[in-house]
């Protein structure tokens, strides 16, 4: 009966998905620069793609529905789909290391290999086990990422709604496992639905969380030991002595950020708040650009959307020794919601996918499809960085300086609170008077501004800036969330 509960319980939603002001289809020209391809499957193989490793060109694909699937000549027309393990707890991450497979279930951190190599897992060693678990639907466990400290990272979703056996410690926790397994130990708190784990080329170890109660929009930050990111769900943990996190007392709801940050212990700011509706709803697995795949945006990250079915970027700076940077458009329109994103041959990224219970603007249930950058450079809005009084503008070819003017330029700035409430829209939005201009180097623009409060966001839109040779710009519009200034 118990099972039984859960399978049903499984099928829920993660998050509220209703139809929604996001443009479903991709503007024109996204198509132009970026090419997007399905990839064929038998019908009996259904991924729901929880986790992605490529070897070559073999893909091993871990689904929510406890298999992994091996697929061969997976860049061919007709790749050849051979089960290669099943009986799994609804992994949510895959990572190769020294030949194995690493992949974290509801409770426990894994690893599997095919030994003899007849094609098939025969070989699964627990590394960790022992967090709680309270029987909820949605006591997800992400990961894992390894750090750069020589540790396995996973991410415990916190549960909604029922817990069949009572409250379980730790919810809503990131927690760190030494390289060789052992004993697990709770590092951050304050975490939501932190869909997305993964590690930065320094070594440092990433997450991004969905707007919900307590978390007012999507966002991504650095795990960081000790560091509480806002949900108070699981902070009652704090108190038990493996705790890593110290107790940041009652949280207060309706806190601007900037108060919250000031008067909560160990309040971690995100790096990037991802603005609502306008680069998706629930942010998922994401990825480097460390060899220039595509073109002008080497460096940046790469994040899918688990509601938009679109792939969007990321900028990161660290100013004043905090974390912070910009969001931008890149591909929309892929067939369903991106939960995994991997890199393949230069200049392909792989999209895992799945809507089952989450709801997704692609209306397929499942499958996988790839990006492929088509080598024209766009002229584009690189990148949002951060001057003492004001903000630069990267532009990916020369910007024509007559069209480079104050007002070709749109700036509007905003917070959010740190509140119970579901989401939280735009709190305090003002329009940003623009009291100087500057181009430089071809590629830069710098806006002297009037307003530079931190802990805001800064959307710069850029409706009349052309190209040198004329072109517009493709998308030309970004978000920078501003921690702090430049000394």
């Amino acid at each position: 009966m118990v099972n039984l509960l859960f399978c049903c319980l499984s099928l829920l939603p993660q998050e509220p998905a209703s139809p929604g002001p996001i443009d479903a289809l991709p503007s024109p020209d996204e198509a132009r620069y970026v090419e997007l391809v399905d990839v064929p499957l038998p019908p009996e193989v259904v991924l729901e793609v929880g986790g992605l490793v490529l070897r070559g060109q073999t893909m091993f694909v871990a689904t929510r529905r406890g298999e992994v699937w091996r697929l061969d000549g997976v860049d061919s027309p007709a790749p050849k789909a051979t089960l290669w393990a099943e009986g799994l707890h609804e992994p949510l991450g895959l990572v190769d290391h020294d030949g194995w497979l690493y992949c974290a279930q509801r409770g426990e951190l894994s690893r599997l290999r095919d030994r003899d190599g007849d094609g098939r897992m025969d070989e699964l060693e627990t590394v960790a086990q022992g967090w709680p678990l309270s029987g909820n639907y949605h006591e997800y466990c992400f990961g894992p990422a390894l750090g750069g400290d020589g540790h396995w990272w996973l991410t415990l979703n916190k549960p909604f709604g029922d817990e069949p056996f009572g409250k379980a410690d730790w919810r809503g926790f990131a927690i760190r496992i030494p390289l060789a397994g052992g004993a697990w130990e709770p590092v951050c708190a304050g975490l939501r639905s932190p869909a997305g784990v993964g590690t930065a080329p320094d070594g440092t170890v990433w997450y991004t969380d969905n707007q919900g109660e307590w978390c007012a929009t999507c966002k991504f930050a650095p795990l960081e030991v000790g560091d509480f990111h806002g949900h108070p769900w699981g902070i009652d943990s704090c108190k038990l002595p493996a705790s890593k996190v110290a107790y940041p007392g009652e949280i207060e709801s309706g806190l601007r950020q900037a108060e919250a940050a000031r008067t909560i212990p160990n309040y971690r700011l995100p790096a990037v708040w991802i603005p609502y509706d306008q680069l998706g709803r629930s942010a998922a697995g994401f990825v480097w650009d460390t060899a220039q795949n595509f073109g002008p945006f080497a460096g940046q990250v790469f994040c899918g959307d688990q509601y938009s079915s679109e792939v969007f970027r990321m900028s990161l700076e660290k100013v004043g020794g905090r974390w912070q940077g910009g969001c931008y458009p890149f591909r929309r329109g892929l067939k369903s919601g991106i939960t995994r994103l991997h890199w393949g041959t230069q200049g392909t990224l792989w999209c895992g996918l799945t809507n089952r219970g989450w709801g997704s603007l692609g209306d397929a249930e499942q499958g996988l499809q790839r990006l492929v950058w088509r080598g024209e450079t766009p002229f584009e809005l690189v990148e949002i960085t951060a001057l003492r009084q004001g903000l630069r503008l990267r532009f990916s070819t020369e910007v024509n300086p007559a069209s480079a003017l104050p007002g070709a330029f749109v700036v509007r700035s905003w917070t959010y609170d740190l509140h119970e409430p579901y989401g939280c829209p735009p709190r305090d939005v003002r329009d940003v008077t623009i009291d100087a201009l500057a181009v430089h180097g071809g590629v830069y623009v710098d806006l002297m501004l009037a307003d530079q409060e931190l802990c805001r966001v800064y959307e710069v839109s850029c409706p009349g800036a052309l190209a040198a040779n004329g072109q517009p710009l493709w998308h030309g519009i970004g978000w920078y969330t501003r921690n702090a200034s430049p000394q």
